[in-house]
């Protein structure tokens, strides 16, 4: 698949795990590019065209919230697909995350046939 996508996830495992499902849903391993926070983040984006962002929302440094709001504020980046891949169950901070347009929020943990069902929906990928 020719597309880009950065996992964002303070765990090393979990950007494992999440790296594992990407690649099974086609992306080859020299498009997926990886972050521990949204500063490494918006860092990772400002360096390369990304098509797919998975995002965490309980991160160090810089939480998904405040990168999704930074990023929304960007003249260039500011229509990045971001999908929430979080254990977080605020229903408030879920909401404010689809006001920002998160385009949908899979719960850990997941099914990893569930991810690659909405990779591949962000992607436009007809399964």
């Amino acid at each position: 698949m020719n597309c880009n996508v950065l996992i964002v996830d303070d765990s090393p495992i979990l950007r494992m795990a999440i790296k594992k499902v990407v690649r099974l849903a086609g992306v080859d391993d020299d498009r997926i590019f990886e972050a521990g926070n949204g500063k490494e983040a918006l860092e990772a984006l400002e360096a390369n065209w990304i098509d797919l962002i998975l995002l965490d929302l309980n991160m160090p440094v810089m939480n998904g919230e405040e990168f999704v709001t930074e990023l929304r504020q960007h003249p260039t980046l500011s229509d990045a697909a971001v999908v929430v891949v979080s254990t977080e169950a605020n229903r408030e901070r879920l909401d404010r995350m689809q006001a920002l347009g998160v385009l949908e929020t899979l719960h850990k943990p997941f099914e990893p046939e569930d991810l690659c069902r909405i990779i591949n929906k962000a992607l436009g990928v007809k399964a």
